[in-house]
């Protein structure tokens, strides 16, 4: 793959953030927790170097979707994040309820001297591949580049959310809904 290794500490892991985890957004506090405990570092801006589709699902949630040459190039942040780190955000992202699954992509940080690009391999995470065609139409195959204030305006977090459904029932509710119901 050519992807530049970035100096990590054993049993760390790059992990690309494109939404609620990012600074200024909901989810942040658990990336600001662990930076306290030293179990993530912020290692800066990156775009992916393909392009993914990135959508929201209900209540707002991003979803990067694992189509790789579809949509957009999307911007997020990198963290080194610990053993104990990637097991509070697998939890976070519901890895072991098929909410998303944690995969490989390749990232670059854009900028510096001349605009030389530093690649890197990290992970993200995808929404499952068990609905993610289906999200994917449901968006009109559309996708933005980054989760902003605008696409994250009526977010709603999971503590606020209807507790009758489980977040995947919710998900399956929004795919079948018809577009203009969010």
């Amino acid at each position: 793959m050519g992807a530049e290794k970035t100096n990590l500490k054993e049993n760390q892991t790059l992990v690309f953030t494109y939404g609620t985890l990012k600074h200024g957004f909901p989810n942040h506090g658990l990336i600001q927790d662990m930076i306290r405990t030293g179990d993530a570092v912020y290692l800066g801006v990156y775009r992916t170097k393909k392009k993914y589709p990135l959508v929201c699902g209900p209540f707002r949630v991003p979803f990067l979707l694992n189509f790789p040459g579809s949509g957009d190039r999307v911007w997020g942040e990198l963290y080194a994040v610990s053993r104990l780190g990637l097991e509070r955000m697998d939890e976070l992202e519901g890895t072991s309820h098929g909410h998303y699954e944690r995969l490989p992509l390749e990232i670059c940080a854009e900028g510096g001297s001349g605009g030389s690009m530093k690649e890197v391999e990290a992970v993200a995470y995808y929404g499952h591949r068990s609905y993610a065609e289906e999200l994917w139409k449901r968006n009109g195959e559309k996708s933005f580049c980054k989760y902003s204030d605008e696409e994250a305006k009526g977010y709603v977090k999971r503590q606020d959310r209807p507790k009758n459904f489980s977040f995947i029932e919710q998900i399956r509710l929004f795919i079948s809904s018809s577009p203009g119901s969010n």
